[in-house]
Parts: structure tokens; C-alpha cells; sequence
């Protein structure tokens, strides 16, 4: 498969469509090379942090797939003529996974994140919906558990325990993409995801914003409305940022044309 990527904002970012990104999914747990390769989905919270986080910078670097979530990423792509086809989120990601799992040979699951008792739900969904999946585990760390060395090779040795395809981590970002990045040599998965929310929505712990929203890149209004508390500082400092990141994007790049 050709690999195609776009560079805004410091980092690099797979220019694929849906199919695409599950197809490359769906080589690297064929190929079981032992390594664990892992998939991040930067929205425009993820692309500010970047601007100052050293850490989550070298974690996008490593990644072997970078996919865009948000779709104010996606309308910037097209802005600075550098187009993104189209926005592919982990919500997205994951459930398109489960529909194209072969009937021949079930794929396995693990579920690490959400609250207590929450990834037990979306286990019993996910089975109920997608008989091809299995979920060979689940476990909601608790709160601090990546700064306990302990605790995270007891998480270690459960993934192993269960050895799946495919690591889906629901624990927020960057906490996840740090976490995934620092152990992402010892994590015996073909493939880990780190995909936020997904784990509840799959649960109905969340609602997710409906179609239209989505697809008019209005999904963020619907979830501040859901998480004001929670979301309303991030959202007016990246409203505030993002737009000065895009115009700096431009700057450089007319200078780079001459």
C-alpha cells in the first residue's frame, strides 16, 4: 500500500480514507512481527498540546499510523493544500474494525480504560453485535496508575495473558498516547489504538453526537454540551490557538515557495 502523508503542525498525518487505515490495521495483526505497532487520531486538542509537549511529539513520531479526528484538522489540510480525504476518528475506527473481522477466525480484543465496569458493558455489546470479536479481556486502571511501576506491569502481564489483536485504550489523551509509547515494547498486541472515548460510546456510557453532526464537523459542539465543566477551558483555549497555528502553517509555507 502506498503510503501517503501530510506534514502540518509538527507531525506527520496518513492521508487515508476509512478502508485504508482498516486495511493497514488488519495487515500489521496478519503479519504478527511480534511488534506492537499502535494508531493515534489528533484533533485540534492534540495538535495545540503538541506545539509544547516534547513527550507527546516523540509519541506521534513513533507511531506507525496517524489519522485525523478532527475535522477542523481535516478543513486546515485543504486550506494549506495539503488535503486530507477525509476525517477518520477512533470512534469511527474501532467499530469499522469489528465490522470487517474475517468470520473465519475470530479477532481478539482487549479493552484497557473507561470507569469501572464500563469496558464489562461495551464487552457484552461489542459481542452481541459483532459475533466475529472477541473480547479476551478488559480492566479500568486506576486513577495515577502510570506513574505506579507496578501497576503497570501488572496491566503488562494481563494484556499478555490475553494475547490480542488488537489493544483498544480508552484512557484520554495524551495520557494514552504517552502510555502506549513508553511500553509499547512490551505490549503483546499486534496493534494498540488509542482512541479516547470510544470504549464508553461502545458501552452507551456516552452519547455520541448525532450523523449530521459529524459529518458538518459540529460533534464538538454536542460534546461540550454534554461535559461542559470538563470541556469548556480546553475548548476556548484551542479555539483560540488553532487558528494561529493554521495561519503560522501558511506563513511558513509561502516562504518555503520562494
Amino acid at each position: 500500500m502506498i503510503n501517503t502523508q501530510v506534514s502540518m503542525f509538527g507531525c506527520r498525518i496518513d492521508a487515508l480514507r476509512m478502508p485504508q487505515a482498516v486495511e493497514r490495521v488488519f495487515e500489521w495483526i496478519t503479519a504478527a512481527s511480534g511488534q506492537c505497532r499502535y494508531v493515534v487520531t489528533p484533533n485540534v486538542d492534540h495538535v495545540v498540546q503538541l506545539q509544547h509537549d516534547e513527550r507527546l511529539r516523540r509519541a506521534y513520531d513513533d507511531a506507525s499510523l496517524v489519522i485525523a479526528d478532527g475535522m477542523p484538522v481535516v478543513w486546515a489540510s485543504r486550506l494549506l493544500r495539503r488535503p486530507l480525504p477525509e476525517r477518520i476518528t477512533g470512534a469511527d475506527l474501532v467499530p469499522a474494525l469489528f465490522s470487517a473481522a474475517p468470520t473465519d477466525s475470530r479477532l481478539k480484543v482487549y479493552l484497557l480504560g473507561a470507569g469501572p465496569g464500563v469496558a464489562d458493558r461495551a464487552a457484552t455489546k461489542i459481542v452481541s453485535r459483532w459475533p466475529a470479536v472477541e473480547i479476551c479481556g478488559s480492566y479500568s486502571p486506576p486513577f495515577g496508575f502510570e506513574k505506579d511501576p507496578a501497576e503497570n506491569e501488572a496491566i503488562l502481564a494481563r494484556i499478555s495473558a490475553a494475547r490480542p489483536d488488537v489493544l483498544v485504550v480508552g484512557l484520554g489523551a495524551p495520557k494514552q498516547e504517552l502510555w502506549v509509547h513508553a511500553h509499547q515494547h512490551k505490549i503483546d498486541a499486534s496493534v494498540a489504538l488509542c482512541v479516547g472515548a470510544t470504549i464508553d460510546f461502545l458501552a452507551a456510557e456516552k452519547k455520541r453526537a448525532p450523523l449530521w453532526m459529524r459529518r458538518t464537523g459540529l460533534e464538538w459542539l454536542h460534546r461540550l454540551s454534554t461535559e461542559p465543566r470538563r470541556l469548556f477551558a480546553r475548548y476556548l483555549k484551542d479555539a483560540w490557538t488553532f487558528p494561529g497555528l493554521v495561519c503560522r502553517e501558511m506563513i511558513g509555507r509561502r516562504t518555503d515557495s520562494h
